[in-house]
């Protein structure tokens, strides 16, 4: 069976069940999500399940275009995981930075972009306390200033990090949602760019219309 494959039921066989009857996600403008890469899904992380929950989100043909970037210190660092994360997840690892260019870190998501890819980036860099959000790192204005035509999605998560926080291995039942902003494009700006885009992973405003609720 080939990976694709296996992805496909990971996710309807498991990940999609235990969505609908363990966490109950309410998503707000689904509409706006980009179903076609090269495209950029943005969001705020407190959880390992905002990962499975961003791509369940997605149309289940889009699945083996969706590309979550991640630690490769902390994904790679055994063979089981590492294998289960790259092949049925699908992961983009990506190592600490450790004073190298940005250019040469973002490189694979970078090249997932070109390829047509739908990259899921948490400009965080790692998951926060729940419902905070963390100083966003740079290397999504990098991103977004070299592939200027590449629309980013941004996504606000909000109860996940109640529901599996950091450091629990066990899940809580907890309602959550998923609101999904307008995208946005490069600036041209660096500092205007990265306010513009924290602002879109903060709660919404309450007159935002909530058209495209999940069923």
């Amino acid at each position: 069976m080939g990976y694709v494959a296996l992805r496909l039921l990971f996710f309807l066989l498991i990940v999609k069940p235990f969505l609908l009857l363990a966490v109950g996600v309410n998503v707000r403008r689904r509409d706006r999500l980009p179903t076609t890469g090269p495209a950029l899904i943005v969001a705020n992380h407190n959880s390992h399940l905002d990962t499975l929950v961003l791509m369940a989100l997605l149309p289940w043909r889009s699945w083996h275009r969706v590309r979550p970037v991640a630690s490769a210190d902390y994904f790679l660092r055994d063979r089981k995981r590492a294998w289960f994360t790259t092949r049925v997840i699908g992961i983009i690892p990506v190592a600490a930075g450790g004073g190298r260019p940005q250019a040469e870190v973002l490189e694979p998501v970078h090249a997932a972009l070109r390829a047509g890819d739908i990259v899921i980036f948490f400009p965080e860099g790692t998951r926060g306390e729940p419902e905070r959000l963390g100083k966003l790192k740079t290397g999504i204005a990098w991103l977004a200033e070299q592939l200027p035509d590449v629309v980013i999605c941004p996504v606000y998560l909000h109860g996940l990090g109640k529901v599996l926080p950091k450091g629990d291995w066990l899940p809580v039942p907890f309602f959550c949602d998923a609101w999904v902003r307008e995208s946005l494009r490069w600036t041209g700006e660096r500092a205007s760019f990265m306010a513009e885009l924290a602002a879109r992973l903060t709660p919404p405003p309450t007159d935002e219309p909530a058209d495209a609720e999940d069923r």
